[in-house]
């Protein structure tokens, strides 16, 4: 066996009980990011497409700075932001931080899925006596979250990955502790193909169980 991997395999059995501590971090700082970032992006999707340009003008600036700023610039922006004025623990400014970043990309998200229902729909349950809100409610968004799974499950990848991210701030999350790993035993390439293969295995995990999500609503659709 080469050289190479028994070394990998070294750093592998050396380092997988603090990798599998850091591991649930890493799934809970992602965890918060989506679901608060999914909060955040409804309420700025459903002002980015009401009839006030007053929050039309407000979420199309928060999308804006949002999407065209570095996350890692976020991160320290939003963590020195929050603790001058509430004490918090890196990890939930990390998590905070994280939410607010995925809530302008998940507003786009519902935005093009809501305005892609067919107008006619909206126009027949407006015929049949419903209100704008009850046609939202019970019309239109369940489309529009049925088609927004794929793109929500993509993002929830693209944060898994971006957590790593907030190791800038001191937040023992899986890249954090390969970086330490590195630094204590000058294997830098080891240990960052050891945390590389667990941001792949969790990615794949992911995405088997974004897939059977998907095939279950194909078939409950059919």
């Amino acid at each position: 066996m080469p050289e190479i991997f028994v070394t990998v395999f070294d750093v592998f059995m050396r380092t997988y009980p603090g990798f599998l501590e850091a591991s649930v971090i890493t799934l809970e700082l992602t965890a918060i990011g989506v679901v608060l970032g999914t909060v955040i992006g409804l309420i700025f999707a459903l002002m980015k497409i009401s009839g006030s340009k007053i929050l039309r003008g407000i979420a199309n600036v928060y999308i804006t700075v949002i999407r065209g700023t570095p996350l890692i610039v976020q991160i320290m922006f939003l963590y020195f932001g929050i603790v001058e004025i509430y004490t918090m623990s890196n990890f939930w400014a990390g998590a905070i931080a994280l939410g607010v970043h995925n809530g302008a990309y998940i507003a786009e998200i519902f935005r093009g899925a809501i305005q892609g229902i067919d107008p006619g729909q909206r126009e027949a349950s407006l015929s049949l006596g419903m209100n704008r809100k009850q046609t939202m409610q019970r019309i239109v968004f369940p489309q529009a979250l049925r088609r927004s799974i794929p793109p929500l499950g993509n993002q929830f990848i693209i944060t898994l990955k971006d957590s790593s991210l907030v190791y800038i701030i001191g937040v023992a999350e899986i890249f954090s502790l390969a970086n330490r790993e590195a630094a204590q035993s000058y294997q830098a390439f080891e240990s960052f193909l050891v945390v590389a293969l667990y941001y792949l295995v969790l990615v794949m995990i992911f995405t088997f169980l974004l897939r059977l999500y998907e095939n279950k609503l194909d078939v409950d659709k059919a």
